[in-house]
């Protein structure tokens, strides 16, 4: 393998497009070597950053470098406004952009317990972007086992480079008493045998933590961390009654801790698989009780849903909570939940709301909204109904501006 940098400067032509993996398979000591090199002019740089692990801002590389991001971060704050473009795109359908245009790919690859090179704990958007590249560059990391249901990787690099450095951890969320509430609640939404799909967050770990009474469930998502690993351990999520991928826990992409990624390498019952198979609505319909459960920032008297917006600025992205929430509708006995507090900002901000500050999910996306204070079922419901549902699981102390906003 080649630890020439003049090797990976030769790669590089003005105008290029360049993908770059995110989250937990980002390519660390391949940026270093990258931001030390000189570049040609006016590169475009994409990724899918998880704020906490990826905090590259390619803008900064050199004048004339830009970056397409589908997710924002804090990381992204100094960034140069004028060579950043926030791109509002849901996961399902990046797999395809990346599909398309693309001179080059950065990430990070590992060796599994077989020795066969294998995408790292991450694989969303690879074999889109594989597919279309013109080069790829990968940075081998021999610090890490890759998990034992990664995909090899699909073709020879044209520039490697050997890292030795630990995977970025996910520190376990803190639950106070609302997660606790809102986790209690969820989980007497969820039926043994349902296939089950949530995110990152206390909400989410707690509610995994409310699910060791039940039998049978199935994992099919974006993501596992250590509450899905327990769960796997303990033989709650076992995938029995799934009509596809049966016996098998599907996922884009693990983030946690040191022992779920070391658990992987050993554990080929967990498979990674691509936005087009994790997101898609043709193959999530098959999963008969698909349960989606996401969060959001607001949610409005109409049940519109923003994920991603507030006080004028975009904190995150779309993401795919779309992309499961509307795979859910599809699934027969299939749930689309948004868990969320009822308050942000101390309590002193209501997350009912009389309209969204931006949609990101439509009012017929969502049919359960829960907070510390109760289920909302939308679905069914007309415009009146579901207003005095949602103002019912508000904190008490907005409950009368918002019955003043409602809708007839």
């Amino acid at each position: 393998m080649s630890h020439n940098s003049g090797a990976l400067e030769a790669l590089f032509t003005a105008g290029q497009r360049i993908w770059v993996a995110g989250s937990s398979n980002e390519p660390q000591a391949l940026l270093e070597l990258l931001g030390e090199l000189p570049l040609p002019a006016d590169l475009t740089f994409i990724q899918f950053p998880l704020p906490g692990m990826n905090g590259t801002d390619f803008s900064g590389l050199s004048p004339t470098t830009r970056m397409e991001t589908f997710f924002m971060s804090p990381a992204l704050k100094g960034a140069a406004a004028d060579r950043l473009s926030y791109v509002p795109m849901q996961m399902r359908a990046v797999y395809d952009y990346l599909a398309h245009d693309l001179d080059g790919v950065l990430l990070q690859a590992a060796r599994n317990a077989d020795g066969e090179l294998c995408l790292g704990p991450n694989v969303d958007f690879a074999a889109a972007a594989l597919e279309a590249t013109r080069f790829l560059a990968v940075e081998v990391n021999e610090a890490i086992t890759a998990p034992a249901g990664a995909p090899r990787l699909s073709r020879k690099p044209d520039f490697s480079i050997t890292s030795s450095r630990p995977l970025p951890e996910l520190p376990a969320p803190a639950i106070d008493d609302a997660a606790a509430a809102i986790g209690r609640l969820v989980a007497q939404l969820v039926k043994d045998g349902d296939c089950i799909q949530t995110g990152i967050g206390s909400i989410p770990a707690a509610i995994l933590r409310e699910l060791t009474a039940h039998n049978d469930l199935g994992l099919h998502g974006g993501l596992i961390d250590d509450g899905g690993m327990a769960l796997v351990r303990a033989g709650n999520v076992t995938g029995a009654r799934k009509a596809i991928d049966r016996g098998l826990h599907i996922t884009g992409m693990a983030l946690g801790s040191a022992e779920l990624y070391d658990w992987l390498a050993g554990e080929p019952a967990v498979r990674f698989r691509g936005a087009d198979h994790t997101h898609e609505v043709s193959v999530i319909r098959e999963l008969e009780n698909f349960v989606s459960v996401n969060s959001a920032v607001e949610v409005d008297l109409f049940g519109q849903v923003n994920a991603e917006f507030a006080g004028g600025r975009q904190l995150s992205g779309t993401g795919g909570s779309v992309d499961f929430m509307r795979s859910a509708r599809s699934s027969r006995g299939g749930r689309s939940i948004i868990a969320k507090n009822a308050t942000a900002r101390g309590g002193t901000v209501s997350r009912i709301v009389p309209r969204v500050e931006m949609v990101t999910a439509l009012r017929t996306d969502v049919d359960r909204v829960v907070t510390e204070y109760g289920v909302a079922e939308l679905d069914g419901v007309g415009v009146a109904e579901r207003a005095r549902r949602l103002i019912a699981i508000a904190a008490p102390e907005f409950r009368d501006a918002l019955l003043e906003a409602a809708p007839n």
